[in-house]
C-alpha cells in the first residue's frame, strides 16, 4: 500500500485531492494524510516514511519550494510533486531545481493528468526503494544453498572448528 502525504493551507484543496486520489486507486487505495502546515508535514516526515508528498507552493508558513527542499534532506527517496496556481516561470524553476520536485502542476489540475503523474511518481518511488541486483558471487551462493541447504551456513565452535 502506499503512503501519500498532502500538504496544503487550504482545506478544500486537500479534501479534493484526497477524493481524486481515492477515486484513481479505487482498486488498492493508498494510506492518504493531510496537513494543513508544512512545519506540521515536517514533523510527520520525521516519523513516517511516504512514498509520494504532493504540496502546494504558495503557504503562508514557508513556500513548497522550501518544504520540499528540506524533505530532500529529510527523505530523499520520497518522490515530490509541486501544486501551484501561479505559473510563473521562477516559481516553476525553483520547485524543479531547488526542491528537485519530480513534477510541477497547476491548480486547478487535470484528473488524467494527475493520475498520470501520481501513477509515474510511485513507479519512481519503486525503483528508488528497490534492492540492488546480486552480483553473481551472491547469485551463485543462492543456486548452491538451494542444492545443498546449509552448506554456505557453517556453524562454529568457540575455537572456531566447524561443528556438524
Amino acid at each position: 500500500m502506499s503512503k501519500i502525504l498532502l500538504v496544503d493551507d487550504e482545506i478544500n484543496v486537500l479534501n479534493a485531492l484526497q477524493r481524486a486520489l481515492l477515486q484513481m486507486f479505487r482498486e488498492a487505495p493508498p494510506q492518504i494524510e493531510t496537513c494543513l502546515d508544512p512545519y506540521d508535514a515536517l514533523k510527520r516526515i520525521c516519523y513516517c516514511d511516504y512514498d509520494l508528498i504532493i504540496c502546494d507552493y504558495n503557504m503562508p508558513q514557508m513556500t513548497g519550494g522550501e518544504l520540499l527542499q528540506a524533505l530532500r534532506d529529510i527523505a530523499p527517496n520520497t518522490v515530490r510533486i509541486m501544486l501551484s496556481a501561479s505559473t510563473e516561470y521562477g516559481t516553476v524553476l525553483s520547485a524543479i531545481n531547488q526542491a528537485q520536485a519530480f513534477r510541477f502542476m497547476s491548480k486547478p489540475w487535470d484528473a488524467a493528468e494527475l493520475e498520470q503523474n501520481v501513477r509515474q511518481a510511485l513507479a519512481q518511488r519503486a525503483t528508488l526503494v528497490a534492492p540492488p541486483p546480486l552480483t553473481p558471487q551472491e547469485l551463485e551462493a543462492q543456486r548452491l544453498e538451494a542444492e545443498e541447504p546449509g552448506l554456505l551456513d557453517v556453524k562454529r565452535d568457540d575455537d572456531g572448528a566447524v561443528i556438524l
